[in-house]
């Protein structure tokens, strides 16, 4: 069912909004910076999301669903005001069951949908492993291959995947491979490799500049082998995909296993981005109203006061972008002019901003790790980075409004 677009959240959603911001404020953000500094998984803060039902399937299919479209953004918006090691921890586990959604079969989304999770009792996460080591941007040149071995009804998995949230650590993986190298992008497919399945293992796992408490490392699939069914959409949906490659029809972006994921996530993506901006601005706020400078308040100067409504006012516009996106995405309103890439954009390039503005306020204080922005500032800058980077998010946008193949 279709829904008005508004601005104006209504009760169940603010109910959210604020049962989320307490979680963020009483259990993430007094976890944030020892977990930054052991740069380890928040298992105990996980958990507790579990229990409360925040790290849940049905939490995020009820917002998922939602029509209005901005019950993900309001959900990623708080967590990452919390933190965002710690959100990314929480919710990456969202971006393979995206996966699923965007490309499996209704049996698949409930079969491999809820192992992502497990129960508060035992929490599991899930892994969405697309990247490779010689291809990011370029999800055409993806060297891990699929092979369908007809005998048996099983797809051997050979490859190194990289920069996968989870990766190694992830009850289900769900992979992106090549099954036909000479279609490029459109000659791929998605794999969900279950629990336990022999010849995946973790490679490096990266040490990194920000969101230290999520866990970022390679993945190996040597062999693995996995049955027929565990091809999102299925053979024959392949086939068809394939031979319709192969005769030179043009598709969509969703005609990709890769990018129907990331062109679903998006939004999601610019409101974690719009969390961590906004924390590091009100910090930046209190810090210009309380601290004085020759005699008073440093916000008494324009030059602060007005960094501050600058701060604020691309807080506010990258919102907006993510609240339409989201919006059009859950009516089913194309995106014409590439507006998921819009908001992505701007949120994550507003974030590094932000945070960068918030230092400068606070001066050397800003530069310690006895303030918070510091780490908001080193979490700001994978925004520009994953998911599409800024660059190939211009790209996408410019294509979309020239209707020309630009390079």
């Amino acid at each position: 069912m279709s829904s008005t677009f508004s601005m104006d959240p209504g009760a169940d959603q603010l109910a959210v909004r604020d049962w989320l911001h307490g979680f963020a404020a009483d259990v993430v953000r007094p976890a944030a910076a020892e977990w930054d500094e052991r740069e380890e998984t928040p298992w105990p803060v996980i958990q507790e999301a579990a229990k409360l039902g925040i790290y849940s399937l049905d939490f995020y299919a009820q917002q998922y669903f939602d029509p209005s479209g901005v019950g993900i953004p309001i959900v990623m918006e708080e967590l990452f005001w919390g933190d965002a090691g710690i959100g990314l921890s929480i919710v990456g586990t969202t971006l393979a069951a995206v996966a699923v959604l965007a490309n499996g079969t209704d049996e698949q989304i409930g079969t491999w949908t809820p192992q992502m999770f497990g129960t508060p009792d035992d929490v599991k996460v899930a892994a969405f492993c697309s990247s490779e080591p010689d291809a990011g941007s370029d999800v055409s040149a993806l060297r891990t291959r699929a092979v369908y071995d007809e005998a048996k009804d099983e797809w051997v998995l050979n490859g190194t995947k990289t920069w996968a949230t989870n990766g190694g650590i992830a009850a289900v993986h769900v992979v992106v491979a090549t099954v036909d190298a000479e279609l490029g992008a459109r000659g791929q497919a998605s794999f969900v490799v279950p629990p336990g399945t022999p010849g995946l293992s973790q490679g490096q796992k990266f040490k990194k500049h920000g969101i230290r408490a999520s866990h970022t490392a390679e993945v190996v699939l040597d062999g693995v082998r996995v049955p027929g069914s565990c091809l999102l959409g299925g053979k024959e949906k392949l086939d068809e995909r394939l031979a319709r490659a192969r005769e030179g029809v043009r598709r969509s972006g969703r005609g990709n296993a890769a990018m129907a994921t990331f062109e679903a996530s998006r939004p999601a993506v610019g409101a974690q981005a719009i969390g961590i901006a906004r924390a590091a601005y009100e910090v930046a706020l209190d810090y210009a109203k309380t601290r004085e400078q020759f005699g008073r308040p440093i916000i008494d100067n324009q030059g602060v006061a007005f960094q501050l409504a600058d701060m604020r006012t691309r807080i506010d516009a990258a919102r907006l972008l993510v609240w339409r996106a989201s919006w059009m995405a859950a009516n089913n309103r194309p995106f014409t002019a590439a507006e998921g890439s819009m908001s992505k954009l701007y949120a994550g390039e507003t974030a590094k901003w932000v945070t960068a503005q918030a230092m400068q306020i606070l001066g050397g204080n800003g530069f310690t790790r006895e303030y918070p922005v510091e780490r908001m500032h080193r979490d700001s800058a994978i925004y520009s980075i994953f998911e599409g980077t800024s660059e190939i998010q211009r790209l996408v946008i410019a294509r979309a409004i020239s209707g020309m193949p630009i390079r």
